[in-house]
């Protein structure tokens, strides 16, 4: 048992280190295709890890009328909740290392708590950019959940109406059945609402964008973040990249779980080698939409437009959906 618990350990470090990477590193691939969109060179693709390897060697400075425990703790709750949520994430075909220990309830939870953490740590700073910065970010954040309550709950009630393998909120349960492999015609129209409605939480989850809206350069110089410096802001950066990534994941999960190592006949070792892979493509094309076209294509909303978009056009769709998923259920 006490080896078995070692391996977790050691298993679960490896994985949140090579997660971290991946996140960065879509960072600089984000800035790429952005510029390209816009016809401009754009920076390297290693900048991200440039400027965290730089934050890292810099100096942590506290504002004079700042809270130093909420301050300093915020970044790192922040990072370390993000990074959690990839603990009860499948990749592919291989299960996550707490499996049976956590649920989709857990991981809104995680993604919750990472936001909050920021908005903590800006409201803790005594800076007033920083504070309009954390109101933002907290008025932000109720408006998505909403529908990405919704939409989680629907799939949940869908599974367990439907019989489908597994504990309704368990994330191998979607893993294991495909959705769309369940549905009818009502079911399959309210599976693309849903879809649409989760995607369009992601660029809440990321604040890039449209949803640029906590930190908005341009208007309050940062937001959220404009006193944080050094290791500090390295982490957040970190911690937002990791969000985006964990986002992207969790949509992969619930509707594009599709083996590829299946597909080409592969089982056991074989197959959880291509589909690791495989997994963190499909994140990849699912971030490169959420993220980077979305924030290409259009400018930055208001926060009061960005609340009512999600509670009332996004809100709308996701509810739609549950409605075509009961309809769906009623009629099998």
């Amino acid at each position: 048992m006490i080896l078995g618990l070692v391996m977790r350990v050691i298993a679960g470090i490896a994985l949140m280190l090579l997660i971290t990477v991946f996140a960065v590193l879509f960072e600089g691939v984000d800035r790429k295709l952005h510029a390209v969109m816009q016809r401009r060179i754009g920076p390297p693709l290693l900048q991200p890890v440039y400027d965290i390897l730089k934050l890292l060697g810099k100096e942590n400075i506290v504002p004079r009328w700042a809270t130093p425990v909420f301050f300093h703790g915020g970044p790192w709750v922040a990072m370390v909740a993000s990074m959690m949520v990839f603990m009860y994430i499948p990749m592919g075909s291989l299960p996550p290392v707490l499996n049976g220990s956590g649920d989709l309830i857990l991981i809104l939870y995680l993604l919750s708590l990472s936001g909050v953490a920021v908005a903590v740590g800006g409201f803790a700073s005594g800076s007033p950019i920083a504070n309009v910065g954390a109101q933002r970010e907290m008025i932000l954040m109720m408006s998505y959940e909403v529908p990405l309550a919704i939409v989680v709950s629907t799939l949940a009630w869908f599974a367990y109406k439907l019989g489908m393998p597994g504990h309704p909120f368990s994330l191998e349960t979607y893993v294991a059945t495909s959705v769309w492999s369940v549905v009818g015609k009502a079911g399959f129209l309210g599976l693309i609402c849903l879809f649409v409605a989760i995607l369009t939480v992601i660029p809440g989850e990321t604040g890039k964008g449209l949803m640029d809206i906590p930190e908005a350069k341009t208007e309050i110089l940062e937001g959220v973040t404009v006193e944080y410096s050094g290791v500090n802001l390295a982490l957040l950066h970190i911690g937002f990249n990791l969000r985006g990534a964990a986002i992207s994941a969790l949509v992969v999960s619930l509707f594009f779980p599709f083996s590829l190592g299946k597909a080409i006949g592969l089982s056991g070792v074989p197959m959880a080698i291509i589909d690791f892979p495989w997994f963190w493509v499909k994140v990849f094309l699912v971030e490169v939409f959420g993220v980077t076209f979305l924030r290409t294509a259009f400018g930055r909303l208001k926060i009061w437009q960005a609340s009512h978009f999600y509670w009332a056009q996004v809100g709308a769709l996701s509810l739609a959906g549950m409605i075509l998923i009961s309809v769906d259920v009623l009629l099998h």
